[in-house]
This record gives structure tokens, sequence and C-alpha cells, in this order.
């Protein structure tokens, strides 16, 4: 789960993540399995296109994302969960790792891709976060695409909304193809050629989630981190205990102020701060000289990675 990049000033990196949770072999088939990894290599090999012709961290964490938000298996965009009246409704955020500047967005329903919001957001307007109608109107305006709500309506999310409901009203019955518990989102970090990193995170929140929830995906310092002078994080998991752990921000202090690998912070606080109060989920990390790690505490998390090399590495399962 944690790998040196070459040394050198003009190397590259990419690290993902599509979300964590019950992830078992015995509960994925072999025809699944292969379309998840085919999904998470297509993300790996776009952003890493990006990062081979010079193109900024920022650029190859946005268009990584795009990737995972329009595939209907991640819990962003295209895939996103339902909430309890039956909406989609869209989070993202975006942080620069060179000047610290950030955009989210929260409660989205119109816009194809979140994470082009939040980018919008950072660098189009003064503010860091928008919602809600207000952050639709403001994307409307920057010419990003719109999209029918019906756009996110998948036969998959939906049935899983159902399962939740009736789940509700019989704790007890045994639901025969009820979805495995994920903490769905999508996320990626960078390190362009120029030394710099970026982070991003992109989610549909949590299937079942109540009128105006909004978790750790698009709060800067919970589930998204980057400064080139720690380490860029992206997270995933049950984004009520990340925003209260801020987990993202925890992890870049203690590299930063401590002098941590980003193995041993990430480690830290997945596993020592995170799980004894059932903190449940991973993050990514990467720093500048091209050092990551991807822990979690989960069943598993889909996750990859690819350098200077291109060859694509995608991990599902927890062994």
């Amino acid at each position: 789960m944690f790998a040196l990049a070459a040394a050198g000033a003009d190397k590259i990196m990419l690290v993902i993540h599509g979300g964590a949770g019950t992830i078992t072999r015995r509960s994925m088939s072999a025809e699944m399995e292969q379309q998840y990894r085919a999904g998470l290599e297509q993300a790996l090999r776009t952003g890493h296109g990006v990062l081979a012709k010079g193109g900024s961290s920022l650029d190859a964490v946005e268009s990584t994302i795009r990737v995972l938000e329009d595939n209907p298996l991640f819990n962003a965009g295209k895939g996103a969960v339902f909430t309890h009246e039956g909406r989609n409704e869209l989070d993202a955020s975006i942080m620069d790792g060179r000047t610290k500047a950030a955009g989210s967005v929260a409660g989205l329903t119109i816009i194809r891709n979140p994470i082009s919001a939040a980018r919008a957001v950072m660098e189009k307007s003064e503010h860091v976060m928008m919602v809600g109608r207000g952050a639709e109107l403001f994307a409307t305006q920057q010419g990003l695409e719109i999209v029918d709500p019906s756009y996110f309506w998948t036969e998959r999310r939906w049935k899983s909304l159902q399962q939740d409901l009736l789940k509700e009203k019989k704790p007890q019955a045994a639901l025969e193809g009820a979805e495995e518990k994920k903490f769905g989102t999508v996320g990626a970090v960078a390190l362009d050629r120029s030394g710099n990193l970026a982070a991003g995170t992109s989610t549909g929140g949590m299937t079942n989630k109540k009128y105006g929830r909004v978790g750790d995906a698009p709060i800067i310092g919970a589930g998204t981190y980057a400064e080139n002078e720690s380490c860029a994080v992206s997270a995933t998991g049950h984004g009520e205990f990340f925003i209260r752990w801020t987990v993202a921000h925890d992890i870049a202090a203690l590299v930063k102020y401590r002098g941590m690998p980003v193995k041993a912070a990430a480690e830290e606080v997945i596993h020592k701060k995170l799980a004894p109060v059932k903190g449940e989920g991973g993050v990514i990390v990467l720093d500048a000289k091209g050092n990551f790690a991807m822990p979690f505490n989960s069943e598993g998390m889909y996750r990859g990675w690819i350098g200077t090399d291109g060859t694509p590495h995608v991990e599902i399962y927890k062994d």
C-alpha cells in the first residue's frame, strides 16, 4: 500500500480511490470485479495522459474524477445514490497544493460533473464553498454541462434505496440481494512535473440520507486537503467521523509538523484514531516526492495508482 517514485524533479504520480466498505471477493462476481477494474484503469490512464504531457496536477485530478463521475459503477455523478426523498444530491471539492486555493460544492442536482463545478468555485469566484441552487446557478453561468435530474437515475441505486426504506419498516427482515455496505466516494491526488500537488473528491453521499445532509467530501480539511509542503489527501468513508476528526488535514499536519512519512501518518489516523471509534473508511495520500499510501480500515477499498512508467495498478480487496 505504499510506493516511492523514482528520484527526479520531473516525476509524476496519480493515486485514486473509488470508495470503501464491505467489498470482498465473496460479495463480488468475476464480471463485476472486471468492470470495476476497467473503470479504475480508465480513470488512471486519463489522468496519467494529462500529467505525461506536462499538464498540471489540478488538470489531472479534475479529468480523472470526471471519468469516475461518468461511470455508473461509482457513487459520484452518474452513479450517485438516492436520498430518503428519492433525489440524487452531489458534492465535490478540489484543492491546489501550490497555493492552497480550494473550491467545493454540495447538494447539486443538475450539474453533470460536480468536480468541475468545485474547480469553477475555486478559480472563478471569491468563495470556497457554494451549495444548492446557488451553486447550480453559478455553475450554469460558468458554462458547465447541465443535465436533467433523471440523468443520475440508475436502477441499481434505486433498488438500494428501496431496500433501505424496507429495512426501516422491517429491521429484522432478511433481504435477498441487499447491496453490501459501501461508503461510495471517488477521489484523486496527483503530483505533476513541476512538483505541485492537488487533491479532489466527489460523491453522491449516503443511500437514504436525510434532507440537507452533507458529508466530508466537500469539506476542505475533512475529505480533501492538499499543500506542497506536506501532502495531498482524498478520503472515503463514514463522513461524520471524517469531519469530526478533520482526517485530511490531520494527516497533512502529522507529515508537516511531526515529519512523519505519509504512510505512517495516514495509518496513524485511519487505524489508531478512527478505527477505535468505529469510523470506517480510508484515504489516499501523496507527497511531493511521489511517496503515497492507501490505508483503509474497512473490508475493501477500490484504489489504484500510476507513475511515470504509465503502468496502471488497481487493487480492491484487503489482501
